[in-house]
């Protein structure tokens, strides 16, 4: 009789890791958020890495809705990760299914370009 294998361990994140290793768990989270009905959300995704142990304060997530109220094509969020790298996520009508990266920060330490909103909740 054939045994049923364990369900695989949920990806944690590795502090101590680089981007690389640490980008299955962003993206993970980031597909649980967009399955829910949160998915138009920037907050459901801060909320949900930061449940997941990514570090609020290295955080960035742009408006989720336009200046009159809309919801945004492209909702964008990141976690700034060492010295010199960013995990970038991507969401929303113009992208189809969620985006997730490994990219190079930018000039302070930023992740994403333009205006961000505060994560002050």
């Amino acid at each position: 009789m054939p045994t049923a294998s364990p369900a695989p361990e949920p990806a944690t994140i590795k502090p101590d890791g680089t981007a690389e290793e640490n980008l299955p768990v962003f993206t993970a989270v980031t597909a649980q958020v967009w399955a829910s009905e949160q998915r138009g959300s920037g907050r459901a995704y801060i909320d949900a890495l930061v449940a997941a142990g990514f570090d609020r304060s290295m955080m960035q997530v742009t408006q989720d809705q336009t200046t009159v109220g809309n919801p945004v094509e492209s909702l964008q969020f990141s976690v700034r990760w060492g010295e010199d790298k960013c995990l970038v996520g991507q969401v929303g009508p113009s992208t189809g299914e969620p985006v997730t990266a490994v990219m190079d920060q930018l000039a302070e330490g930023r992740c994403l370009i333009g205006a961000t909103r505060p994560i002050d909740w």
